[in-house]
Formats: structure tokens, sequence, C-alpha cells
């Protein structure tokens, strides 16, 4: 599988390519801007970008900015954004702007490496991957959302963990429900949330970006 890695640390950066070369990914280029990222990713496009939302110049949302640009851009290509805080917002906009396949991950998570790889591949087949961090703190906000309040407790469950990233067989284990329990659920969600029928996949990124904003 081919990645690129964009971080302005030269030693986090180097500690990523290490991780993943040996995890068996083809790291294809590295890059210390948004700029020198977007112009690797160009010429010859990955199956996923690495990117440090903070980057130079102004250390804000450069990283952010060229994930979206990549995403319209190169739809195939999977967006994997790492930072060191939780902020909802850019995850919000991530989503908002998806492409094939997108992630959000603290940068603590790298040093669960398994759980890391296992971020990249799922991105990489074109699912969303949100940290936990990250929903937890948008699942203790205050729903205001008509639609969500129609949701059952257990599908309130589903959609956080759908949140996370996770199959209908990894939400299923988690609940000790079978797939098929879990995918009815998933549809009723659909429903109430008002999701035209679409690809499910589609509609799952619709249906998170829903609870994300509520």
């Amino acid at each position: 599988m081919r990645v690129m890695v964009a971080d302005d640390s030269l030693l986090f950066r180097q500690g990523l390519v290490h991780v993943l070369t040996v995890a068996g990914f083809d790291v294809t280029g590295q890059a210390g801007t948004a700029e020198e990222l977007l112009e690797l990713v160009s010429k010859a496009p990955p199956e996923v970008a690495i990117v440090d939302i903070r980057m130079p110049p102004t250390q804000t949302t450069e990283g952010l900015q060229a994930a979206r640009e990549i995403a319209r851009a190169n739809p195939a290509v999977g967006v994997l954004l790492l930072s060191h805080y939780v902020e909802t917002q850019h995850a919000m906009q991530l989503l908002a702007g998806a492409g094939k396949g997108v992630g959000y991950l603290l940068k603590d998570r790298v040093s669960d490496l398994d759980k890391f790889n296992d971020a990249v591949r799922t991105v990489a087949a074109g699912h969303s991957v949100i940290d936990p961090e990250v929903v937890a703190q948008l699942v203790s906000r205050r729903r205001t959302h008509d639609l969500l309040a129609d949701l059952t407790e257990r599908e309130q469950e589903v959609l956080a963990l759908m949140a996370e990233g996770r199959s209908n067989s990894a939400i299923g284990q988690k609940l000790f429900l079978s797939a098929k329990t879990i995918e009815a659920h998933v549809h009723s969600i659909f429903g109430k949330l008002e999701l035209e029928p679409a690809a499910d996949d589609h509609r799952r990124v619709l249906a998170v970006l829903t609870y994300l904003r509520s």
C-alpha cells in the first residue's frame, strides 16, 4: 500500500516512516509543508496521505486545507489527519469534504502501532476513522438536532460507534449483537436522519456528520 507522510517535525516524520515501513507500507513520499505534500500527491497519488493539521507557515490549519484539497482533486486518495489536540471543528470540516476515506487521530495514538496501522488500512479501504477522544467530547455536548432525538438509545449507541469508524461487524461484537441486528439498526438510523437512498458508505459518512454537528 502506497502512503505519503506530511509533518514539519523531521523527527516525528521519520518515526512515522519507520513504523509504516516495518508494517509493510510503501512510503512513496515525505513532506515538511502542505505545499510540498500537494505537489507530491499531484505527481504520484498514494493510496493514503497522512497529514499533520498544523503545518508551516502559520502552524494553524495548513494540513487540514491540504487534506480538503487532496479530497477535492484526488477523491481516490484517503486522508488521515493527525493532531496533538482534540479539535472537533477540524474533524467536522474534514468529513464535510470527504473523498474516498478519511481519518482523524491524536498523535498519541501512533504509540499503539497495531491500531495506527489498522487506521491507515481502514482509511485506504474508503472508510472513516475518528479518534475516540474526539467522539467522547462530541457525545458530551447537548444534542439539539431534532432528528437525533428520534433515535432510540440503542441506535444512538450504534451511531456513536459508527463515528469511531467501526464496521457493522465490529459494532456487533462491541454490543454483543448479531451483524444482521446491527444492519437493521443502521438502516433505521438512515431513515430517521432522512438520508435518501444511496451507497451505504456515503450515507454512513452523512449520518456521522449529522451526529458530529449535533
